[in-house]
């Protein structure tokens, strides 16, 4: 089979799928208050998703990240954790994971452990209640941080992402790496991305991160380590915790160069760049047959296509997200 190596070398090895587009959240960043969702007619079954992420699996892909929305949302999602687990027990497959807000995670958390998941993404803005419902429009706090608790007991490795927000939780960095670092937990703070119309300007939001790391240098020594999982974070070392946090910066240093992944709608649309419109409709071959010829075609097909890298804009000229989907679409 095929590798898959795009038009610059890079080998894709990475995929992430969103196996839903609605969330139990409303963050301000993310979407509007009043989303209209997909018809759950257009999404693939999970059978379906089983076959199309396998493909990829046979393809190289080493890494599946499962996204939404709210991925744990989705009706009946832990059968595909434990359909998918089949790769990871042959070996093919290196990690099965997730990004999840963690609303779900009381309910799921021992059972995507079983599953064979290791590793979860915990999305996590900020440490005060009031300040999370105003983030989140819908979320609850506390059931969150039970979900983190039940994650931790169940022996999942947890990785905490916030989204730097300009006026929101910018005077929280501290705290959280507090927090993550004294439970044992990584932190990655993230660049919010122009993505989607959010019922607000953009620019109010939009908080470097060169600033943010600046800032902490004041309180901390951050000592720069070759540690990588495979994603786009560059991380640091805390002295001070002696925990890990990481910086994603589409916006002020994107990463590109190293870009070794592609994602997946629930619809079977393959993205082939978060910050690009071009995609590849794999829902039509994958349902025009029952072997996978066609759909290992298409695969090959869209990643000649994937291109050198994003073109995010914030600012006060550039009212308009760089791509018209939300962040919910394509699952971050």
């Amino acid at each position: 089979m095929r590798a898959l190596v795009d038009p610059y070398g890079r080998h894709v090895t990475y995929l992430r799928v969103s196996v839903t587009d609605r969330c139990d959240f409303r963050c301000t960043y993310c979407m509007s208050e009043h989303m209209t969702f997909l018809p759950k007619k257009d999404l693939l079954s999970l059978e379906e998703l089983d076959r199309m992420c396998s493909a990829f699996v046979a393809k190289g892909v080493k890494k599946l990240r499962i996204t939404g929305g709210e991925p744990l949302v989705r009706k009946n999602i832990l059968w595909l954790f434990r359909a998918l687990a089949r790769h990871l027990a042959t070996g093919v497959l290196e990690e099965l994971t997730l990004t999840t807000n963690g609303s779900q995670l009381t309910k799921y958390a021992q059972e995507l452990k079983d599953a064979g998941v290791r590793r979860i993404n915990v999305s996590l803005d900020t440490l005060r209640p009031d300040r999370f419902r105003s983030i989140t429009r819908w979320g609850d706090f506390a059931e969150v941080m039970a979900g983190i608790d039940a994650a931790d007991r169940a022996g999942l490795a947890i990785k905490l992402n916030a989204v730097a927000l300009k006026g929101l939780n910018e005077d929280e960095f501290a705290e959280l790496i507090e927090f993550a670092h004294g439970r044992g937990f990584d932190l990655t703070l993230i660049e919010t991305m122009p993505m989607g119309d959010i019922d607000g300007d953009r620019t109010d939001q939009y908080l470097p991160l060169s600033i943010v790391r600046a800032r902490l240098m004041d309180r901390y020594t951050l000592e720069d380590i070759p540690f990588r999982t495979g994603g786009p974070a560059r991380y640091v070392r805390v002295r001070q915790t002696g925990g890990r946090l990481g910086f994603i910066t589409p916006m002020t240093h994107n990463f590109c160069e190293s870009c070794n992944r592609v994602r997946l709608t629930c619809t079977g649309t393959l993205y082939m760049c978060l910050g690009q419109d071009d995609a590849a409709d794999l829902r039509t071959p994958l349902r025009a047959s029952r072997d996978d010829a066609l759909l290992a075609s298409a695969i090959d097909e869209a990643i000649s296509r994937k291109p050198k890298g994003h073109d995010f804009v914030i600012d006060r000229r550039t009212k308009q997200p760089a791509v018209a989907r939300h962040m919910s679409v394509t699952g971050g």
